[in-house]
């Protein structure tokens, strides 16, 4: 009997470990109660859900969450949004208490969340948010955050942290970002017009594994105005595979 016992706790243990990490999408849908004619505010997140390995996914979800919940949530007390469908519900109600203040001023609130695995390797998971919000004003914000990840811990992977020599692949980048956008060697980086803080060439906030290379992402207001819109440059990893401690 105990014999029986201790290999069924082998088989169960095995196939625990023997699982691996997988990503589900799960959609989460909000809209208002308040009688509307046209653009009812409306929240959608469709966001990939990792499973199977407790620790790695745990990691990952919080994260992914921590920064969605930057993007649309606006009350006072971060702690009330636990999972998405209370985020969701927060949204509208932030937009409630709005219009019941502002009825004639609040209206088309809406929130567009979707996430996707943009690249999947032994060595790095690279997940992809895109994000657009409006809450009046002359026009919404639309981006993309890119969350990286080690897939045997799940822990986040900072940008800077991809490159064996940070300062070296920047170096290189600005002269191919100079080319691209057509800025003399010589001038200021924003001689032609960007906005890069410190009128000095940074690395962007985002950068994304693909599977065409590596991508730099400057959303709108990170090196330009928002009517020049973002800025972009990709990287063949044959081209900078030198640079990088992931692939």
């Amino acid at each position: 009997m105990k014999h029986s016992i201790f290999l069924a706790f082998l088989v169960l243990t095995f196939a625990s470990c023997s699982k691996e990490l997988s990503f589900d999408n799960e959609t989460f849908e909000k809209k208002s109660t308040i009688p509307c004619e046209k653009d009812c505010p409306k929240i959608t997140i469709d966001i990939p859900i990792a499973k199977n390995v407790p620790i790695v996914k745990d990691s990952i979800n919080k994260k992914v969450f921590s920064v969605i919940k930057e993007i649309v949530y606006f009350e006072e007390d971060p702690s009330k949004a636990k999972d998405y469908k209370t985020l969701a519900e927060s949204f509208i109600a932030s937009y409630e208490e709005m219009h019941k203040k502002f009825p004639t001023e609040t209206f088309g609130w809406e929130a567009k969340v979707k996430g996707n695995v943009e690249f999947e390797s032994d060595q790095i998971i690279n997940i992809k948010i895109e994000h657009y919000t409006f809450t009046g004003g002359a026009h919404g914000y639309q981006g993309f955050r890119s969350l990286l990840f080690h897939p045997k811990t799940g822990k986040t992977i900072f940008t800077d942290e991809i490159f064996k020599n940070a300062k070296e692949f920047k170096a290189f980048a600005e002269k191919e970002f100079r080319k691209k956008y057509k800025i003399p060697e010589k001038s200021n980086i924003n001689a032609t017009g960007l906005m890069f803080e410190n009128d000095k060439f940074q690395l962007p906030q985002n950068i994304f594994y693909t599977t065409e290379g590596l991508l730099l992402y400057y959303n709108s207001y990170e090196a330009a105005s928002y009517a020049d819109g973002s800025k972009e440059i990709l990287f063949p990893y044959a081209k900078i595979g030198k640079y990088l401690k992931y692939q």
